[in-house]
């Protein structure tokens, strides 16, 4: 028990969460706004926000809140942030992006009687772009801001 209470105490672990509960919801409000929502995107990547620099922009800016900006704890969450943002914008996106053309491909396959390359239709929607990970930063930026100076814990 005074694990989980202290886990639900963490101003780190509530601002991380937090920013990812947030970026989640906002990604489903603009789907949804936009007519584009479905019941597979409440698991799947990609999209604006980015709920993956929200959530590693959360805990670090709330590591160096905690624990000072000279802290280990902050330079891990800062590199580790760097790196998902990173493969976020690179890999996974381009990775969509393929996803995408064979798509395509396979599509154009099936309309000639062909057999496609693939079974069913992938994913288009795993990275994100420059403007989807800034959005996420900055709920992560704002998030962990008003946890970690306003929590009264």
């Amino acid at each position: 028990m005074e694990f989980l209470t202290g886990l639900i105490t963490n101003k780190v672990f509530l601002s991380a969460a937090a920013s990812w509960f947030i970026a989640q919801m906002s990604k489903i409000i603009i789907e949804i706004a936009k007519g584009e929502f479905t019941v597979e995107r409440l698991r799947g990547g990609g999209g604006m926000p980015s709920s993956h620099s929200a959530t590693v922009t959360g805990l670090a800016c709330a590591a160096a809140f905690v624990d000072g900006g000279n802290s280990t704890e902050f330079v891990l969450a800062l590199f580790l942030a760097f790196i998902v943002m990173y493969d976020a914008m690179g890999v996974r996106y381009e990775t969509g992006r393929e996803a995408a053309a064979l798509n395509e491909l396979n599509r154009r396959i099936r309309g000639k009687g062909g057999k496609p390359l693939t079974e069913g239709k992938m994913d288009e929607k795993i990275g994100h772009t420059l403007p989807q990970i800034i959005a996420g930063m900055l709920i992560g930026i704002a998030t962990a801001s008003i946890l970690c100076n306003f929590l009264p814990f």
